[in-house]
């Protein structure tokens, strides 16, 4: 068998403690925080880092050490990838070394672009920026289109006498409208960009947004046609590192010539893909990849340490039950009605792989009644979305039926239980429902509701990702039999609905 060849970088990676409540780090033993910041966490009831975060921290704090304007020692700084479980803190572990390394900034310029994939993710890391740029003058932006497209370029952009100026030295944006600004909005630039965040990286790589990364990158290094104060830092895009550049290099810092903003790249995800092929597409330079998807080694009575277990690729949270019920397409509706009223579920926060199949499953609960229900789509506005994630929180609603939509990154406050009820058909999907659960080392239950046909490419699925510990939970017909009545005038009454 021909085995698969890593890059040192993914192969010999930075291994972090992902068990999280026995090995918090108080914050005042992260070294190089600014005070400010301490004083900021604090004030918001952060004592300690999850240790995603008290190793990310230093690390691009380290990168940043010589400021923004160059990396250490002249050097451009690498780039750094994070795969860690949803849950784990990966926003904070960008959001405070990254302003710090911009409080003593002078001129506002774009520095800082966080790119997500959808409008509630980048709503919700621009709320942890703002809090803890509040005081400091940085100015944050965030661009989804949810505002109008003028009001947006009115936000970015400012034109005076002396030309453009920017408004912004953080934004927070979604690729689409993102791009449309890069395009379309006269002078928004993005040549003085110094850190590229990229979240939820692989969805970033397997969907189309490559071509956004592409723009951005591209816009970095645009050469600005307009004279002044600006070409002292103009960049141009670097490209291999070679014996003869470094030459180079040497004589051009030894010329005293203009030193180069170097902009670098930080990438986060739950389920980072391990295909370097990909992973070329974003022409990282040596990064360090931060992990805590690996298997602990078990040593044996004798002493010696067992071999380590290639074969998981992905890390759940610690908190984590899982179960599948067995099942099949006509007793789905009645297995969800009775874990909530028979068994008493609460907060339960429900998945299925399509938004007609969302509403649809909304309808009939609706129907049914007994159970406060309500359905999270692209069919409902953003205030909308805010005020029913906000009113699950408030456990005024015990049911909530989600597309993937939410499935990615978003932080939805006390889920107890996360309930598939359409099993998800990649391995991906299914580690970022269940990880809408148990987050920050709290506890959780994943239900999977999986047809009889599908059971074991199902099982296969999770083996093949190393995840081996999913009890198998059948429900017995009888157990149903009481809802059955009332069962069948709800779909009575969904027929009439759906009519």
């Amino acid at each position: 068998q021909v085995q698969p060849f890593l890059p040192p970088w993914l192969a010999q990676p930075k291994l972090v403690q992902k068990r999280i409540k026995d090995n918090l780090v108080p914050i005042r033993d992260v070294p190089g925080i600014n005070p400010r910041l301490l004083k900021r966490l604090q004030m918001n009831g952060i004592e300690s880092f999850f240790p995603v975060q008290a190793e990310v921290i230093p690390a691009i704090l380290q990168s940043a050490s010589n400021g923004y304007l160059m990396g250490q020692g002249g050097y451009r700084p690498r780039d750094i990838c994070v795969s860690a479980p949803t849950g784990s803190g990966k926003t904070l572990s960008f959001v405070i070394p990254i302003v710090q390394v911009l409080l003593d900034r002078v001129v506002c310029h774009v520095r800082a672009l966080v790119v997500l994939p959808t409008k509630e993710l980048a709503q919700q890391v621009s709320k942890v920026f703002n809090i803890y740029t509040d005081g400091t003058g940085l100015k944050v932006v965030l661009i989804t289109g949810q505002r109008s497209f003028a009001k947006e370029q009115e936000m970015l952009v400012q034109k005076k006498v002396t030309g453009y100026c920017s408004l912004a030295d953080i934004i927070v944006a979604t690729p689409g409208r993102l791009t449309d600004h890069i395009s379309q909005t006269p002078g928004f630039s993005l040549t003085q960009l110094r850190f590229l965040i990229v979240d939820e990286a692989d969805r970033m790589i397997d969907d189309m947004h490559q071509n956004c990364l592409n723009q951005i990158v591209k816009a970095a290094f645009q050469v600005e046609n307009h004279s002044g104060s600006n070409m002292l830092f103009q960049r141009t895009k670097p490209g291999p590192v070679t014996a003869a550049r470094q030459v180079a290099k040497c004589i051009s810092l030894s010329c005293s010539c203009c030193p180069q903003i170097p902009l670098q790249k930080l990438l986060f995800s739950a389920t980072l893909t391990q295909d370097p092929e990909k992973l070329q597409q974003l022409d990282l330079f040596q990064p360090r990849l931060f992990t805590s998807v690996y298997s602990e080694k078990k040593t044996p009575g004798d002493g010696t340490e067992a071999e380590q277990d290639t074969h998981e690729k992905y890390t759940l949270p610690e908190g984590l039950s899982q179960c599948y019920v067995p099942c099949d397409l006509n007793s789905k509706p009645l297995l969800l009605l009775h874990f909530m009223l028979t068994m008493k579920f609460t907060r339960v926060l429900c998945f299925t792989n399509s938004r007609e199949a969302s509403h649809r499953l909304f309808l009939l609960i609706q129907a049914f009644g007994g159970v406060t229900v309500a359905e999270f789509s692209s069919r409902l506005s953003p205030n909308e979305r805010q005020r029913t994630i906000k009113e699950f929180e408030q456990g005024k609603i015990q049911l909530f039926i989600s597309t993937d939509a939410t499935a990615r990154g978003i932080d939805i406050k006390g889920v107890n239980y996360v309930v598939n009820y359409d099993a998800p058909q990649f391995i991906r999907t299914y580690v970022h429902r269940v990880g809408r659960t148990a987050r920050a080392g709290e506890a959780g239950v994943a239900f999977s509701l999986v047809l009889r046909i599908q059971e074991r490419r199902f099982l296969r699925m999770l083996e093949d990702a190393g995840i081996r510990d999913v009890k198998k939970q059948p429900v017995k017909g009888n157990a149903l039999k009481p809802l059955l009545q009332r069962y069948e005038e709800a779909l009575c009454k969904l027929e009439k609905t759906v009519k």
